[in-house]
């Protein structure tokens, strides 16, 4: 019997402030809201271990959508997030989130007004007009436009 194909689940993003973020990837990129919940670990069920933090962990787990990629934003209050994102597409692990835009300019700009910011030095055109905006905890957003 062959094995299954794995099927994409989602996208976790630790953020540091959820509305922060809920403005910047629903009003600035059109993702839409879904469900959410409040997490907690006991001494019992292990969440802590699941999350790999050192307990105990309290969080809100948000569940946002976009077409078929769906993200869940993770905003923990205890204990609080750390780390820094990638700040360029040679460091391990993810680099960035691309999205296919009508208009690069009037893109950024409506992300850096709903909290990114714009990384100017990205701006370019190998083929097809792009710039990166950074999400309000420095996870960066590639915007391309139409080739040509």
């Amino acid at each position: 019997m062959p094995a299954s194909v794995p099927q994409p689940s989602h996208l976790g993003l630790c953020v540091s402030d959820l509305d922060r973020s809920l403005r910047f990837y629903c009003d600035g990129l059109g993702f839409t809201a879904g469900g959410g919940f409040d997490l907690e670990s006991t001494p019992d069920n292990g969440l802590d271990r699941a999350l790999e933090v050192d307990g105990p962990a309290r969080l809100r787990s948000q569940w946002i959508s976009h077409g078929d990629l769906q993200i869940e934003l993770l905003s923990f209050a205890q204990p609080s997030s750390d780390g820094t994102p990638s700040a360029h597409r040679n460091h391990h692990g993810l680099t960035h989130l691309a999205f296919n835009v009508d208009d690069v300019d009037a893109a950024a700009t409506r992300l850096v007004r709903c909290g990114g910011t714009l990384l100017a030095p990205t701006r370019s055109n190998p083929g097809v007009e792009l710039v990166f905006v950074a999400d309000p905890d420095g996870t960066r957003v590639e915007l391309m436009g139409a080739p040509g």
